[in-house]
């Protein structure tokens, strides 16, 4: 029997994002996928900024960066007349702007990233069967040399809406769906729309019914958009009825090109002739909610654990996080140095956020971005600073505040549970150029920073730090981030047996010559930031109170 230490269930992005990880952090990953090959399609199109950071710290974004096509904002019409323009502008501290990019095109880049870390996408295999243990899990699988059973001690279910995975936990997907259907086109448009903008143009909505929707995202390629509208009723009647969940692209008649001309006659704000029909399918929305994700040894990401109208591009965005949150307390309880609730923590994080993504797709997928802003100006609260909501899309607002690994840090901004944000003009030793904060994150541990100003003593820096990274286990990355004007902190005296001394632990400063991180994350001297390897701080104390520091790794990390 072959034998794994995590098996990935679901060869799409979200399912490649946690097997990449988990590969980058050395452990034993098999990914299978029922399909034959990758679908050459344009499902899922918009890349958001947290997920370009996430591809940065995984060491994809420059391909990424190569292929995408920036998405500048949304241009709304309301029966042929323009409504206010949404502009993607983002504060200039965020490192990365919005993107659109076809999925088949993302999963080939996640692919190729995958094989550089030796691992491949086992195709034409489908899980047949799960049967868990206190020990592991046995796997049925339907390969392409026969039936085969197949022993891991993980199994992580990437695969979709109508997960088996998940019906093998017996894990509830509480929800419903919308009844209309629609159809997808990847074709060209020859409009005079500036370049760049999603159109979105309502026709006929009424105070009791909100009309037919034309939506449009431009893609890489010349006058190239995704369009997206209700399915005509011959196309609805040849679809079928349909079973079990209600989501996704379904089989039968396919839309043709006439078929997305008449409804882009219909509902266009300018006259256009689509062309050069790539692909097309009829789909269907529905909202649910995995009950939880977890089950034993059996774990839930992507859509296999929620599903949601595509409005705003939350969908496989969302799914990229939860498998960027996972992959990490997975490995390290692989490796056998976490808590034993450490991946209970999964759970505790990521359900609130899908739970939170699925409302608010809902409410927008009706009345549009502007939802709430609106619903808030007529109820008289006071008016959202017009940046939130364009950070809540971007998902740079998600955070784990109220999560078991974060340590509360009343009054501080960014507060414990927030994303780390990246400031420039880091400067080091050997280097003539000014670094990122996040170019410092790269890497697969924990990251302490230790803020050291003018009266910073350098010993209470070393002490600090070498207590962590033995709480750690040795998986803490930890630097000196010095104010402009700080002298540089010399190594501790005594040997490396004193119990004041770093215990052979090098201490690597950065300068915060452009006073960047000051303004940032405004530390006090001598104050200690940990941030978790997948980029969001977890605690900030006192450096020269190291107890309370390995305490809060306590949560992480078993006893050294």
């Amino acid at each position: 029997m072959d034998d794994t230490d995590v098996l990935v269930v679901g060869a799409g992005p979200v399912g490649l994002t946690a097997a990449a990880e988990l590969c980058r952090r050395g452990v034993r990953c098999r990914m299978v996928d029922r399909l034959d090959a990758p679908q050459p399609y344009a499902k899922a199109v918009g890349i958001q900024p947290r997920t370009l950071e996430v591809w940065d710290a995984m060491g994809l974004v420059r391909r990424v960066l190569d292929e995408a096509v920036p998405l500048l904002g949304q241009l709304v019409f309301t029966d042929g007349e323009p409504g206010p323009r949404i502009d993607l502008d983002l504060p200039a501290d965020v490192p990365y702007r919005f993107a659109a990019l076809p999925q088949d095109a993302t999963e080939r880049l996640l692919t190729e990233h995958l094989a550089g870390h030796g691992a491949v996408v086992e195709r034409g295999t489908e899980v047949l069967g799960l049967r868990q243990d206190d020990d592991g899990v046995r796997v049925t699988l339907a390969a392409p040399g026969g039936p085969r059973e197949l022993s891991a001690r993980w199994v992580v279910g990437c695969d979709g809406a109508h997960s088996t995975v998940r019906r093998a936990a017996g894990i509830g997907f509480g929800g419903d769906a919308f009844p209309e259907r629609f159809m997808l086109g990847d074709v060209e448009l020859d409009w005079d729309l500036p370049p760049g903008y999603a159109v979105r143009a309502t026709r006929g909505a009424t105070d009791g019914t909100p009309g037919e929707t034309l939506v449009c995202v431009p893609l890489p390629g010349r006058r190239r958009y995704r369009v997206s509208m209700t399915v005509p009723a011959e196309l609805a009647t040849a679809a079928g009825p349909v079973r079990g969940v209600a989501h996704g692209l379904e089989g039968g008649r396919t839309p043709e090109l006439r078929h997305l001309q008449q409804g882009l006659d219909r509902l266009s704000p300018r006259p256009v002739t689509a062309s050069a029909l790539r692909w097309s399918s009829v789909f269907r929305i529905s909202h649910r909610l995995a009950d939880r994700y977890r089950d034993g040894r059996l774990l839930l990401a992507g859509d296999a654990a929620h599903i949601h109208p595509p409005t705003g591009a939350q969908g496989m965005n969302t799914g990229i996080q939860d498998a960027w949150n996972l992959a990490w307390k997975l490995a390290l309880t692989v490796r056998g140095v976490a808590t034993a609730t450490l991946l209970d923590s999964y759970h505790a994080e990521r359900h609130p956020v899908g739970e939170e993504v699925v409302s608010r797709t809902v409410r927008h997928s009706r009345a549009g971005f502007g939802a709430d802003a609106d619903a808030s100006a007529e109820g008289g609260s006071e008016p959202e600073d017009p940046v939130i909501p364009l950070l809540r899309e971007a998902q740079l607002l998600v955070g784990y505040r109220d999560g078991p690994l974060t340590e509360p840090a009343p009054g501080t901004r960014p507060a414990p549970g927030d994303r780390a944000p990246d400031c420039p003009g880091l400067t080091r030793p050997l280097t003539s150029y000014p670094q990122r904060l996040h170019e410092l994150l790269r890497g697969t541990r924990h990251t302490l920073l230790l803020s050291a100003g003018p009266a910073t003593d350098a010993r209470t820096l070393h002490t600090c730090a070498a207590a962590a990274h033995a709480a750690a286990h040795g998986l803490l990355d930890v630097y000196a981030v010095l104010a402009p004007d700080s002298p540089q902190p010399s190594e501790p005296p005594g040997s490396p047996q004193s119990p004041t001394a770093s215990e052979g632990l090098r201490l690597p400063v950065v300068r915060d010559t452009a006073a960047a991180f000051r303004a940032a994350y405004r530390p006090g001297d001598g104050e200690a930031l940990l941030i978790r390897p997948d980029g969001y701080l977890a605690a900030r104390l006192p450096a020269a109170d190291p107890a309370r520091l390995v305490a809060h790794l306590r949560r992480t990390f078993t006893p050294a």
